[in-house]
C-alpha cells in the first residue's frame, strides 16, 4: 500500500493534487501528463505550499544568505583595514603596551552597517531564488501550451479548458499560494511608504489569479504570469549585489536589465495580452454562464476580468515612472534613496523597489 493510500481521506488534499480526471481525447499540450480539475479543496494544497514556502524562506535565509553575506562583508573590512595599515596607520593598531588590537573587532557603526546589509542581503536572496525557478517553470509550462506572447488568441480556443495537466495546475497554485505567503509578510514586517499600493496590488493578482482558475481560463493566466515574474529576479538580484560591495558596475547592469525586462514584458507584452482579452475573447467565446459545463463567461464576468488587469497596468506604470525617475537619480549623479524604505534603513537602498515582494 502506497503512502497516498495510507493518508486518512481529510489529508489527501493537503499534499497531493485533487480531483485527477481522464486525459482529453486530442490534448494539445502535456499529452502524456496526468489531467486534473478545478476544486475548491486545491486551497488544502495551497496552504500546504504557503507553510512550505515560510520553512525555505527561513532556512534560506537563516542557513545560507545571511552566514555568506557575513563572511563576505567581515573579510572584505578586514582587507580594507590591512590596506589602510599597509599604507602608514600600522601605528593606530597598537594599544599602550605596544600590541596589537584584533583585527575582527569592528566598531559599533560598522557592526551595524554590516548587520543591516546581511539581513538585506538574505531577504532579497529569497526572491531571487523563487522568482528564477518559478519563471523557469512557468516557461516549460508555457513551451507546452500553444499559446503565443505576441499572438494569446489560442488562450480563447476550446474554452473551458476544464482538464488541467498536472503541471498547469501546480504552477498555478504554488503562484496563488506565494502570492498569499507575501500578503502575510506584507503586513507582518515594518509598513513601507506604498503599503496600501503593494496591497491593493497583492489584493487584485491573487483575485485574478483564483477567478482565471475557477472560471477555467488558466491558459490566459499562465502567460500572464510568466510575463510578471522575469523582471523580478533582477531587482532583487541587484540589490544583493550592491549589498555585496561589490563593483558598481555589476549592480548597475543588473538595475539596467531589470528596468528592460520590467518595460518590455509589462509595457509592451502585457498590453498585448490586455487587448486579447479584450477584443478577441469575445468574438471566439460566446457568453454563457452554464457551470455544468464550465462556462463562466458573461459581460459581467468579462469586464470584470479587463478591468482589473487595466489598473495593475496603471498601477505598474506608476512604478515604473517611479522606477525611472530613480535611475536619473543615480545616473546625474544625484544618488537615490528608497521610497518603500521603513524609517530605520531607509538610505540603505541605492535602487527603487516597487515591486519588490520581499520588504
Amino acid at each position: 500500500m502506497s503512502f497516498s493510500q495510507r493518508l486518512p481521506d481529510y489529508l489527501y488534499p493537503f499534499l497531493f493534487l485533487s480531483s485527477p480526471t481522464s486525459t482529453p481525447a486530442n490534448p494539445d499540450s502535456f499529452p502524456t501528463s496526468q489531467y486534473y480539475r478545478t476544486d475548491t479543496k486545491d486551497l488544502c494544497l495551497v496552504i500546504t505550499i504557503i507553510a512550505v514556502y515560510a520553512v525555505l524562506r527561513d532556512v534560506l535565509r537563516l542557513g545560507v544568505f545571511e552566514p555568506f553575506a557575513s563572511w563576505k562583508l567581515s573579510r572584505d573590512l578586514e582587507s580594507k583595514r590591512r590596506a589602510s595599515k599597509s599604507n602608514g596607520n600600522a601605528s593606530a593598531s597598537l594599544n599602550g603596551n605596544g600590541h596589537s588590537k584584533s583585527r575582527s573587532k569592528f566598531t559599533k557603526a560598522e557592526r551595524r552597517k554590516m548587520h543591516r546589509s546581511v539581513l538585506r542581503f538574505a531577504e532579497q536572496g529569497w526572491s531571487v531564488v523563487y522568482y528564477t525557478l518559478q519563471w523557469g517553470f512557468g516557461l516549460y509550462v508555457h513551451r507546452n501550451l500553444p499559446t503565443k506572447l505576441l499572438d494569446p488568441v489560442a488562450a480563447w480556443i476550446g474554452y473551458p479548458h476544464v482538464a488541467l495537466a498536472a503541471p498547469v495546475k501546480i504552477y498555478y497554485l504554488s503562484q496563488l499560494a506565494f502570492y498569499l505567503h507575501q500578503m502575510l509578510i506584507l503586513n507582518a514586517e515594518a509598513r513601507r511608504n506604498d503599503h496600501i499600493q503593494m496591497m491593493t496590488h497583492h489584493v487584485i493578482t491573487v483575485f485574478l489569479m483564483w477567478g482565471s482558475y475557477y472560471y477555467n481560463l488558466t491558459r490566459i493566466g499562465c502567460l500572464v504570469m510568466l510575463l510578471m515574474d522575469l523582471c523580478d529576479i533582477f531587482l532583487p538580484l541587484a540589490k544583493m549585489l550592491r549589498y555585496l560591495n561589490l563593483p558598481q558596475i555589476y549592480p548597475d547592469f543588473t538595475f539596467g536589465t531589470f528596468m528592460v525586462t520590467w518595460f518590455v514584458t509589462r509595457h509592451v507584452l502585457f498590453p498585448v495580452a490586455i487587448q486579447s482579452i479584450i477584443f478577441d475573447m469575445p468574438n471566439l467565446i460566446p457568453y454563457d454562464w452554464d457551470p455544468e459545463r464550465g462556462h463562466y463567461f458573461t459581460k459581467g464576468s468579462h469586464a470584470m476580468f479587463y478591468c482589473c488587469l487595466i489598473a495593475l497596468e496603471v498601477i505598474q506604470m506608476v512604478w515604473f515612472a517611479m522606477i525611472v525617475r530613480v535611475a536619473w537619480r543615480v545616473m546625474s549623479g544625484q544618488g537615490a534613496t528608497d521610497v518603500r524604505s521603513d524609517e530605520e534603513g531607509g538610505d540603505d537602498d541605492d535602487f527603487n523597489d516597487p515591486d519588490d515582494k520581499e520588504e
